[in-house]
């Protein structure tokens, strides 16, 4: 297919942590974007100019709302260039990859699909998503991929809270169904990505996004586990870790925690393990990293319970104050986020639990909205670390606090004999 003009129109379908920002760095490009969202609050909200994700301000959408037309209705999409599919990938409840969202977006494009526009996946998936469940939806329309419409897929790679790593100075990774598809999917990204990596095709990019995850997730469960065994052997797996990076080569820090959070890591490796069994291949690595890291949070809750237990408390009725709800510091995302599940399994041993977050103001499956600092401080007998927050002084919590334990690390420098450290 012959293109003379550049792409000048773009819609981007689902509108949440993904498909927002690329709203916006589109618009900010000079594309004219269609933001098209089933949730109809979330179109509202664009309407009226006002971001409803952290990483968007509202002072840096507000101004572009002149470039952006919102709205539920997919006929809008017949008159521009090319579609950007950020819709969710969840997981069912027995770990297999749900692909609803993707299967009606999908639809919803075919019956405005119109003669020689892209389309592209972004939502993270298994390996031949694109090509086999995908395409075959968009060519009910009666035109064939590659002939009639280009397709491509390209990784999001979003970190919620980052200002160091943006979307224009991280690499894109493209990988087209035809080179055409993948061509014409790196001259757009060219708009507001400064580095555009080609791949040969859609499942090498699909299985790009598996394997950076992936890696996370095995790293962080092996340093979950080994914070396990330090902790037996009573040595300090921070002061180990510290040395650790030392080495300028063969060595990439990754720090413990109470567990995995976020929509992307305790998620897509899973994608993959459903894919190998097609190839009789058990994915054994992927899938120990995730029972690692799905059980950190009742290793947290011994944790809680041995530390209570050596001053003589049990933690029905005790106040504990958990500090940080979010998956991650300096975010408000509590999707996944193990503090949940921590709180939780305290609220059934009958804790009187309070929390502090200053991202997150409430949190309705708990019935609890974030404590003022110090005075809840003041009341714990026992304050827990799940997030380090930088706004919070940690140090001088610990201070103050009748015992501290400490999940993140945070006060692993502090000379503070109450301190409690977990491993």
């Amino acid at each position: 297919m012959e293109h003379e003009k550049k792409l000048a129109k773009v819609a981007v379908v689902g509108l949440g942590y993904v498909g927002l920002p690329l709203v916006v760095a589109l618009a900010e490009a000079g594309a004219e974007v269609v933001a098209v969202d089933n949730d109809a609050s979330k179109v509202e909200a664009l309407r009226r100019g006002e971001s409803y994700i952290e990483d968007v301000p509202t002072h840096a959408l507000a101004p572009l709302s002149h470039r952006i037309e919102a709205t539920t209705r997919y006929a809008a999409l017949a008159k521009v260039d090319a579609v950007l599919l950020c819709v969710p990938t969840p997981l069912t409840r027995n770990r297999e990859p749900d692909l609803n969202a993707l299967v009606s977006a999908a639809s919803g494009v075919a019956r405005v699909l119109q003669a020689g526009q892209l389309v592209i996946l972004e939502s993270t998936t298994y390996p031949g998503t694109t090509r086999d469940r995908l395409v075959p939806i968009l060519e009910e329309s009666g035109m064939k991929a590659g002939r009639d419409f280009d397709v491509a897929f390209s990784p999001e790679r979003v970190d919620p809270g980052r200002t160091d790593h943006t979307m224009r100075t991280t690499p894109k990774v493209v990988g087209g169904l035809t080179e055409s598809g993948g061509a014409r999917a790196a001259e757009l990204y060219g708009l507001i990505c400064d580095d555009i990596v080609r791949v040969g095709s859609p499942e090498a990019a699909e299985m790009t996004k598996l394997l950076e995850n992936i890696f996370r997730s095995v790293n962080i469960a092996l340093v979950n586990e080994l914070s396990i065994l330090c902790e037996r052997m009573e040595i300090d797996i921070w002061e180990v870790i510290d040395a650790a990076a030392t080495k300028p080569y063969g060595f990439m820090r990754f720090e413990p925690g109470p567990g995995m959070g976020g929509h992307c890591l305790p998620v897509d490796p899973f994608y993959l393990t459903w894919k190998a069994r097609e190839y009789d291949l058990a994915t054994e690595f992927i899938e120990l990293a995730g029972k690692v890291n799905a059980q950190m949070p009742m290793h947290c809750i011994a944790r809680i319970e041995r530390a209570l237990n050596e001053v003589q408390k049990p933690v029905n009725g005790t106040k504990i104050l958990l500090l940080g709800m979010s998956y991650k510091a300096g975010v408000g995302d509590v999707r996944e986020s193990p503090a949940i599940t921590i709180a939780e399994e305290l609220q059934k041993l009958q804790a009187d639990l309070s929390y502090h977050d200053p991202y997150v103001p409430e949190v309705a499956e708990l019935g609890l909205g974030s404590a003022e600092l110090a005075p809840a401080v003041a009341q714990a007998d026992l304050v827990v670390i799940l997030t380090a927050h930088p706004s919070i002084d940690h140090v001088a919590v610990a201070d103050t606090a009748a015992l501290v334990l400490d999940f993140r690390g945070v006060l692993h420098r502090a000379a503070t004999l109450r301190v409690e450290r977990s491993s």
